[in-house]
């Protein structure tokens, strides 16, 4: 399977699903791991996958999303967003119900 459509069906197979640099156990970054905290905070299961591991994993990532930062969040195969996405959604109030509706 090509790299995109890799991408692509973990997206879809996936209910909660983050692009990130390290993994949630071990964060590489203050912007992925903010997303990991406001996750853990919900104490929702997600997958999480290392951009780090193949750096042609953020360029196709890049390609499918249309979004050019790393962290990104997908939650039931949309794109919620990056990591000041995901604070500003978590701190309003409105995470929750996003996340609700992988269950």
């Amino acid at each position: 399977m090509e790299l995109a459509e890799q991408i692509k069906s973990d997206i879809e197979s996936n209910p909660i699903i983050l692009y990130m640099k390290g993994t949630k156990e071990m964060p590489m970054c203050g912007f992925s791991n903010s997303v990991v905290q406001v996750l853990n905070h919900y104490g929702v299961e997600f997958k999480d996958l290392n951009v780090l591991d193949d750096p042609m994993i953020r360029v196709k990532l890049s390609e499918y999303s249309n979004w050019p930062t790393i962290p990104q969040l997908f939650v039931k195969g949309e794109l919620i967003g990056g990591a000041d996405i995901v604070i500003e959604l978590h701190q309003s109030g409105k995470m929750l119900d996003i996340l609700d509706i992988s269950k």
